[in-house]
């Protein structure tokens, strides 16, 4: 089996996958156990994965709630439905809950300014500071670009904070109107859960799991992994790429920054008392309002638009893609469909609701990319019960990652031969060494140790790695950090006496996550 790096860049592309392969003609049979069981079995018999859970509503009630493989390949125990996983960006959902909590107390309102509950809110521009609304920061209409500022909290090892986080939008540079295009934000994110800690009173954490795990009793799940009551049952993140199975570290959130974009761990079992909440319009297990109807719904509400066709387009009869309040939205066979996704090193995600049949799918996963079993067993789920038409699924998952797959290994394996090939000759390392820094990221230092160049961030130190000359003033950096597939070129500029000056980045790989968006960086020398 060929390696394949996950990058959440991918997710866009899977959306298509329904256009673009056709389908059979068969309909759906009907949705058991059994048949969950078989199509897990398939998943896990074409791609390498450690272990997974999977939850299914139908009409109203769970019908299947069961965990599949190991937590971790060393420990060997095996996963149930209690198990617990990183779900990554489906904690948005819950950030966006809590706002709406908020609203119902009267405590905020959706169109209030964020510098009205924040006042050191900047962003790149005083027009979009002033009107930058507490919408703004959940919809990714913000005008910046994909993944902006993501280097902030990926890797994991970091220094950075809150108030770094906030003052960091003022540094960005837009790629789009502000309120006209959708570009996914975590950062922003992140500055939502210091609005709900601020007007509450609570860390964003500490309202979660009181306010709505607790009601929901959701027991074993938490806002952080290190706030976690019980350490027993929880899935082990994994590489599988090159078809072998590694054990990876835990990602590390001592600061408690990304929680409200990503921090949250749950398991299936409690994630059906979730999603059933949501089905049952903000109604908790005791049939009380944990939020008002009003602004449940609000939160299924398309507010920005990623594609619209007034001719519907492909197998599904889709119409439109938007997204709502932490939310993704379409529509499929005459269903709204609402759903997430969500990735962390080694954990992969998705729930998935449809409001009209009152049921839905989750599935956690502990390995990447694990055939994105995750979003390829959803779906097949999904396909049956809004009866359309049968296909391989799980199979044209694992063929299209391979095509990926070999695009990116050829584009990377060839920088590296070139890197072997290249001459050192006409280079004086001594032109490069010095400090650099960016306004948002902070610094980093070219150094010489051992005859060998190092780049180092000082606020990201798992960031650090040999600088291999490559062509013209560019260097292609190996890092430290390997469990993502990160490595990255950085682009010298030379003043006339061919001293450097500055330091653009961008990554190898085209399938480099798009968290690591060395692309945003402007590293200038700092004066000695």
């Amino acid at each position: 089996m060929k390696s394949f790096r996950f990058t959440r860049r991918h997710y866009f592309s899977i959306a298509l996958i329904g256009i673009l392969y056709p389908a059979s003609t068969t309909f759906a049979q009907e949705i058991t156990s059994a048949y969950v069981d078989s199509i897990v079995e398939h998943s896990m018999e074409l791609m390498p994965q450690a272990g997974l859970a999977v939850a299914v509503i139908a009409d109203g009630k769970v019908i299947h709630s069961k965990g599949y493989g190991v937590t971790s390949i060393e420990s060997g125990e095996k996963v149930n439905e209690h198990t617990l996983f990183s779900i990554a960006s489906n904690s948005k959902a819950f950030t966006t809950m809590a706002l709406g909590m908020l609203v119902d107390e009267g405590k905020l309102g959706w169109n209030d300014k964020v510098t009205t509950h924040i006042p050191e809110f900047k962003m790149y521009d005083d027009y979009v500071t002033e009107h930058f609304t507490i919408v703004d920061l959940v919809t990714h209409r913000s005008g910046m670009g994909l993944g902006a500022g993501d280097l902030m909290f990926i890797p994991d090892g970091h220094n950075f904070t809150v108030d770094d986080v906030v003052k960091s939008f003022q540094y960005q540079e837009p790629v789009s109107e502000f309120r006209t295009k959708y570009d996914y934000n975590n950062l922003l994110y992140i500055t939502a859960g210091e609005v709900v800690a601020r007007v509450s009173g609570m860390s964003w954490d500490q309202f979660v799991e009181q306010r709505i795990m607790q009601p929901l009793e959701m027991n074993r799940s938490a806002g952080y992994r290190e706030t976690l009551k019980d350490n027993s049952n929880v899935a082990k993140p994994h590489s599988s790429e090159g078809g072998k199975l590694t054990l990876l570290n835990e990602y590390q959130d001592p600061n408690k920054l990304f929680g409200p974009a990503g921090g949250i761990y749950s398991s299936v079992h409690d994630l059906s008392k979730w999603m059933l909440m949501h089905l049952n319009s903000g109604k908790d297990i005791s049939g009380l309002p944990l939020i008002s109807s009003e602004n449940q719904h609000k939160m299924w509400k398309a507010h920005t638009m990623m594609n619209f066709s007034a001719t519907p387009d492909g197998g599904y009869r889709t119409h439109y893609k938007a997204y709502g309040l932490g939310w993704s939205l379409t529509d499929q066979m005459g269903y709204t469909i609402v759903s997430h996704t969500g990735g962390m090193p080694g954990m992969l995600s998705q729930v998935l609701l449809i409001p009209e049949l009152n049921a839905g799918v989750v599935v956690l996963t502990n390995a990447a990319p694990g055939g994105y079993s995750y979003y390829a067993i959803t779906n097949t789920i999904k396909d049956q019960l809004i009866q359309a038409k049968n296909r391989d699924l799980i199979g044209e998952m694992s063929t299209w990652i391979e095509d990926i797959e070999e695009m990116a290994e050829e584009v990377v394996d060839e920088v590296w031969k070139t890197v072997k090939k290249a001459s050192k000759e006409n280079i004086n390392s001594e032109d490069y060494l010095g400090t650099y820094r960016d306004d948002w990221f902070g610094e980093v230092t070219v150094s010489e140790k051992d005859d060998k160049l190092i780049f180092a961030s000082k606020r990201s130190p798992k960031l650090t790695g040999e600088m291999f000359y490559y062509k013209a003033n560019t260097f292609a950096i190996k890092w430290d950090y390997q469990e993502m597939n990160c490595d990255a070129f950085a682009i010298f500029s030379l003043d006339e006496k061919g001293k450097a000056q500055r330091i653009e980045m961008k990554g190898i790989s085209p399938s480099i996550d798009f968290s690591f968006d060395f692309h945003d960086l402007d590293l200038q020398r700092i004066k000695e």
